[in-house]
């Protein structure tokens, strides 16, 4: 399924559509991802015990995400909720009864999406960029906010570093699917499309580190303090 032609964004003053831009950042996503799969394999291998013991199931969730230029990806992370859990819904709080009690801290400190690196070495996403979204999505994208389908998908972001705290924004409301999709879709893609426009490498690498060390957003300012 494609959401996006390629030839649409001919013409279009994005810093990133530069070949050069592209290669660099697909460089360093390939380097990256390969030496963190070399670094963390032992890491990786705790919790996938600790996932396998945890509750019976598959170790891994493998699930049906939007890509570039609107192009359909397996996405792969640990599984952190009970079996058929994903019939109930894509929208996830704190508290939500479907996850496991390893799956909490694993979602938590993102432990889940180690196997991630393997989506990005083989180049179906990056280090950076928008979260890919479930189908149903991508096709709600009109006018300028489809350039969003011109990056490939990430593991962290701006959007994803401002909403760090999601699932407990979402276990406030009343009705979290509505808030979801009127107030927290919206308010990603725009901080996406900014990312978009505003490109460059070293913004990236201020992303990453500030994903892991958020302290560093007070020195770095890549993302407004909630």
């Amino acid at each position: 399924m494609r959401f996006f032609s390629a030839r649409e964004n001919r013409g279009f003053p994005i810093n990133l559509q530069a070949k050069h831009s592209q290669v660099f950042k697909r460089s360093f996503d390939l380097l990256a991802s390969f030496l963190g799969i070399v670094v963390l394999v032992v890491p990786f291998f705790v919790v996938a015990l600790l996932v396998k013991i945890s509750s019976p199931g598959p170790l891994f969730y493998c699930q049906k995400r939007v890509g570039r230029f609107g192009n359909l990806f397996t996405c792969v992370k640990f599984r952190t909720m009970y079996c058929g859990s994903d019939t109930l819904g894509s929208v996830t709080s704190a508290g939500d009864s479907r996850i496991t009690p390893i799956g909490k801290f694993l979602r938590k400190f993102k432990l889940d999406e180690f196997p991630q690196l393997f989506n990005v070495l083989i180049g179906q996403m990056s280090f950076v960029g928008p979260r890919p979204d479930v189908p149903g999505y991508a096709d709600k994208l009109s006018g300028d906010n489809r350039d969003i389908l011109l990056l490939r998908p990430g593991i962290t972001g701006p959007a994803s570093i401002f909403f760090r705290n999601e699932e407990k924004l979402l276990a406030e409301q009343p009705d979290p699917k509505t808030y979801n999709d009127l107030v927290l879709w919206p308010a990603k893609v725009a901080l996406n499309l900014a990312y978009l426009r505003n490109w460059s490498f070293w913004r990236d690498i201020g992303y990453i580190l500030v994903t892991l060390f958020p302290w560093i957003n007070r020195v770095l300012r890549l993302v407004e303090e909630k």
